[in-house]
């Protein structure tokens, strides 16, 4: 398993991975910190600490369908063994209080949020996996796919401070796919003190965001997808709007 994020050293909370199994390989993770396993190809059969969970996943790509995710509390061990030929999976994690009232699990497309968000040339797809509506310790974690040539994050938010209702503090990762692979996306990040940047991303690019505005557009030609990891104060997702650009979101 490869490590992307490491909590401690680009973000305080979150740590991504990616597992590449081949055909029959076994991933096995020690009780630890809540996970979220998100299965971007193939198929795996999950077992979390006592609980034989099943076979999870099935799709070819990310841009087929949504996929399925295994779900194991913090202080639960983790395995997933490739079945039917290789998978690949997406390992999110942050610390959380140990909580019985949680059981591990496999959600499936019908248990996630899957909705048709913007309008024009900022509309997508989201799929939130693990929303705050869901039974879970600290992690929100979910799926974005921009049209070609389309915006998401947009109009512009950010979530890195905690004043709640207005806003809530999250740091977040993503994980990029693009296709056809040898296309490419934009993410620009800027602040209220003028602070502005502007990142080329590939397939298989990872951004960790702790703080500021975070628009993202897929080039024209190419759909872009991402992974997204949350976590920080609560689980409730409260975007603070841009207020130079929310009049777009006010206007559809």
């Amino acid at each position: 398993m490869r490590t992307l994020v490491q909590a401690g050293a680009q973000t305080d909370h979150i740590d991504l991975s990616l597992a590449d199994l081949d055909g029959e390989e076994t991933l096995e993770l020690d009780a630890g910190p809540e996970r979220l396993a998100v299965v971007l190809s193939g198929r795996v059969d999950a077992v979390a600490g006592e609980a034989e969970l099943g076979v999870a996943g099935g799709r070819r790509s990310v841009f087929d369908a949504p996929g399925d995710a295994v779900y194991a509390p913090a202080g639960t061990a983790l395995r997933l063994r490739a079945v039917d030929g290789p998978a690949q999976v997406a390992v999110t994690a942050a610390s959380a209080p140990v909580d019985e009232a949680l059981a591990p699990r496999v959600i499936h497309p019908a248990d996630q949020r899957i909705a048709e968000v913007g309008e024009g040339n900022w509309s997508r797809t989201v799929r939130t996996i693990l929303g705050p509506e869901h039974a879970a310790g600290r992690l929100l974690v979910g799926e974005t796919i921009n049209p070609p040539g389309n915006w998401s994050s947009y109009p512009p938010h950010r979530h890195d401070r905690h004043d709640p209702p207005r806003e809530a503090d999250l740091e977040e990762v993503y994980l990029f796919r693009v296709d056809p692979p040898g296309g490419f996306g934009v993410q620009i990040r800027y602040d209220d003190a003028d602070h502005e940047e502007a990142f080329v991303v590939h397939d298989d690019d990872v951004a960790a965001i702790r703080a500021g505005f975070h628009p993202v557009v897929a080039a024209s030609g190419y759909s872009l997808y991402y992974l997204w990891a949350m976590a920080g104060e609560g689980r409730e997702m409260m975007p603070y709007m841009d207020p130079a650009h929310v009049w777009v979101q006010e206007r559809a």
